[in-house]
């Protein structure tokens, strides 16, 4: 029998995740006969309008599906504003039912806020990432393209959707067609969930000074309890003002300002994303001082954080 694939797709979904989904399922049934099927399920039952503005027509509602069916939440910028108890009760009959359960972009977000995700690992679209975890710390998220863990699928958005497919294309027909289909979209390599979902470090910043991506890393890593100059430095075994000397010559900037961007870039995402007070989100990117941050803050974006924190709530960004 084909496998059953249901895409909820929620209001200001991305398409590029949706389509890069779908796409590969159609390409398998051209090579190999009828192997899956799919439909577009709504809130109502009614076209979704995606973040780019483009329509699509839904086969149906918050309806009913077959026992192994695969139901993928596909989300956008705002996820938490389609979350109601009747969404989230449906979902959680459908995995009493045995239907497995994955989210696309930010359909992450709806999984955890129906409490479907615990003891499982989970990835999303990066600039979600630090949202997601300050909500929901209890649970395994990660940076991978995509994680498949038991009856739990979900997916960064974007063309990771081509990685998970043909993932899944493999593990159940085969390398031979997951290639044909790759081929199809003109990709030079299947990606493994693994890969990263953001360029790495020295592509990102047009750097090639291997000491300097290594401290860039370990910027990105300790933002809340951030590393002093000199901690830096002897982690690559170089001094203070070696290092010092790296940030001017590659990045026109001193490794402390460099770090407070990062820091403050952080700040800008958690303010918009989150429900955090401005005092946590200033705690939780390693200001200990109040005044410092607003000032900092302030000076980077042209307005005070309680002015982002001010802006439309549930915002999660995504493709």
């Amino acid at each position: 029998m084909p496998q059953e694939f249901a895409f909820l797709l929620l209001p200001g979904f991305s398409a590029i995740g949706f389509i890069s989904a779908v796409e590969p399922l159609r390409v398998a049934n051209r090579f190999r006969g009828e192997l899956y099927r799919w439909k577009v399920l709504s809130l109502d039952g009614g076209a979704v309008q995606a973040s780019n503005g483009m329509s699509v027509n839904a086969d149906g509602g918050l309806e009913g599906l077959g026992k192994g069916a695969t139901l993928l939440v596909v989300a956008g910028f705002e996820p938490l504003r389609s979350v109601s108890a009747a969404l989230q009760q449906w979902l959680r009959k459908l995995d009493h039912d045995g239907v497995v359960l994955g989210g696309i972009d930010t359909g992450s977000v709806v999984l955890a806020e129906a409490g479907l995700l615990e003891g499982h690992r989970v990835t999303l679209h990066w600039e979600a990432l630090e949202a997601f975890k300050e909500r929901y710390p209890r649970l395994d998220a990660t940076q991978e393209l995509f994680e498949v863990d038991r009856r739990r699928i979900t997916s960064a958005g974007g063309t990771a959707s081509i990685d998970l497919m043909l993932d899944l294309i493999g593990q159940a027909h085969g390398a031979e067609l997951a290639i044909q289909v790759s081929e199809q979209f003109v990709l030079g390599r299947i990606r493994p969930r693994q890969d990263h979902q953001r360029m790495q470090i020295a592509s990102r910043y047009g750097i090639s000074n291997k000491k300097l991506v290594q401290v860039i890393g370990a910027m990105e890593r300790n933002t809340e309890a951030p590393l002093n100059t000199l901690v830096l430095a002897d982690s690559v075994q170089v001094s203070r003002r070696q290092l010092e000397r790296l940030f001017r010559l590659y990045l026109n900037d001193t490794p402390s300002n460099f770090y407070l961007r990062l820091r403050l870039d952080k700040a800008h995402q958690l303010l918009r994303q989150t429900d955090l007070s401005v005092l946590e989100v200033s705690l939780a990117c390693g200001f200990d001082s109040p005044s410092y941050f607003t000032r900092s803050y302030r000076a980077r974006f042209q307005r005070c954080p309680r002015e982002d924190r001010q802006a439309p709530a549930n915002q999660l960004s995504g493709a």
